[in-house]
């Protein structure tokens, strides 16, 4: 096998026979020489003690990529997560804090508590804080002193008990804060914004040789960070997104020509939308970022829903907050950014619903009644659910084994449903879309029986001169289906 590694900010890669690559991540031993070991003190934990080959091997990795063929390279692997026989930190000396920062989303309180759980219970660890709201709570806030009994019951609540907030990111200031308290354990929950502070406050403890161990677990309710199967919180919100496209049907079908409108979380990806309406049954159209629209002429969205209204009297239409952001109007535009640098956007929802009605009230052909409902921060508030809770249990999980084996300025997640360790870059490199060339998309659309919204490359031409109904004529949205085929083939 080959190594190659950087200075720091370069990823650790490993190669091997048959087109075998590891994209390791960094360990503390890399910039501090002569790190002593201890041995695991979940060997003598009585809950894993009767486990046999409990530990992971120091050479198990998961393959990014399942679908290979018989001739073809094996490809990307991660390092798998999990426990280790050697640790790289000393029960008494551990000194471990967790941050949450960026918006809610279910399960943050879940992870918080089986971290603080996981630190106590595995490992004996007593000394952990609580960073008050988000990254500036390094610098401007009072920490939280956080054990077992503290978070006992936090799991069954919303939002996190630490508080939050977006931007405030000095890192000289943060990473002043952690030497000064003599932090060397740092837990750090957040989306790809957080993720990138993540990184950069890694290759800062390690240009000042700290011994600190920098664990990310990523967060995003909209399920958009590449490389992992699925992001915490997004089981609950589909989940969440069932209530409000119920109430949304059922006061569409109990009047006349009745249009329910449902605007999910989603801002530059539609997992939430498209799932919510996969798993409803009752949504007659789905919009997304991913999928250009339109509402005039033959094809239009206006055409689609006289017609729907027509063959069933009613009709449901879930769109993400982040779709027909074109269509809006350039008197409404805005390039207004949030603290953590998102463009905001304007409510689609309320703007596609005052369309819709305008256009029925001009054509005076139907009346229609239209509901709209805007669960976004219902969705986002609620505790986690089952399945969520197990997810988050895990990933706190892996990331304390990872942390006290020495591993460093990582992320954790699920990849082919295995956890494991990946580098910071590989999950802030670009949003995770959906692919409306993938077989997810049409999956939907063979569900809702909605227009398409893809062209096929071959099929471009042939669909504008027979003005087949199709809701992406535009050259953007032609080229963007390419782009995103290119890419997942060059991927794949």
């Amino acid at each position: 096998m080959g190594l190659s590694s950087g200075d720091g900010t370069r990823m650790k890669v490993v190669t091997g026979d048959a087109g075998y690559v590891l994209e390791d991540v960094p360990h503390l031993s890399d910039y501090i020489a002569d790190l002593p070991t201890y041995p695991n003190p979940l060997r003598s934990n009585p809950a894993y003690a009767v486990v046999k080959q409990y530990f992971v091997h120091v050479d198990d990795t998961v393959p990014q990529k399942v679908v290979v063929h018989k001739d073809g390279p094996r490809g990307i692997h991660f390092r798998r997560a999990g426990p280790r026989q050697q640790v790289y930190f000393e029960t008494d000396e551990v000194h471990a804090c967790i941050v949450t920062c960026g918006g809610l989303c279910p399960g943050l309180n879940t992870v918080i508590r089986e971290i603080v759980c996981g630190l106590n219970y595995m490992y004996g660890v007593t000394k952990i804080l609580g960073i008050d709201g988000g990254y500036r709570g390094f610098y401007s806030k009072n920490t939280i002193t956080l054990n077992p009994k503290v978070v006992n019951d936090i799991h069954k609540r919303g939002g996190t008990i630490l508080g939050t907030s977006r931007g405030g990111h000095d890192t000289m200031k943060i990473v002043d804060s952690i030497q000064d308290r003599g932090i060397n354990q740092v837990y750090i929950i957040g989306g790809d914004g957080t993720q990138k502070g993540a990184s950069v406050i890694y290759e800062e403890i390690r240009q000042r040789g700290l011994k600190v161990a920098v664990a990310g677990i990523p967060k995003t309710i909209d399920n958009d960070i590449p490389v992992i199967d699925k992001s915490f919180g997004f089981d609950t919100a589909v989940e969440e997104a069932q209530r409000a496209i119920n109430a949304a049907h059922v006061e569409a079908e109990s009047v006349e020509n009745g249009i329910g409108v449902v605007k999910l979380m989603g801002r530059y990806s539609g997992f939430i939308a498209m799932y919510a309406t996969l798993a409803s049954r009752d949504v007659d159209c789905c919009l997304i970022p991913e999928s250009p629209f339109f509402l005039e002429g033959k094809g239009g969205l206006y055409e689609f829903i006289e017609k729907r209204l027509k063959e069933n009297g009613h009709m449901v239409i879930v769109i993400a907050e982040g779709a027909g952001q074109d269509l809006v109007a350039e008197s409404l535009q805005s390039n207004q950014q949030d603290a953590s640098g998102n463009r905001l956007l304007q409510d689609v929802g309320l703007w596609i619903s005052h369309k819709i009605r305008d256009h029925f009230a001009r054509q005076q052909k139907m009346g229609i009644t239209l509901k709209y409902i805007d669960p976004t921060y219902m969705i986002r508030a609620v505790p986690s659910n089952a399945s969520d809770n197990v997810n988050c249990t895990l990933l706190a999980q892996s990331a304390v084994h990872g942390a006290m084996a020495g591993f460093t300025g990582f992320t954790v997640g699920l990849v082919n449903t295995r956890h494991t360790y990946i580098p910071f870059n590989r999950v802030t490199e670009r949003q995770n879309k959906v692919v409306i060339t993938d077989r997810m998309w049409a999956r939907l659309l063979s569900s809702t029986n909605q227009p398409s919204f893809l062209v096929l490359k071959d099929g471009v031409e042939e669909a504008k001169e027979e003005e087949e109904p199709s809701f992406l004529r535009s050259k953007n949205g032609v080229e963007e289906a390419k782009e995103k085929k290119e890419l997942d083939v060059r991927e794949a």
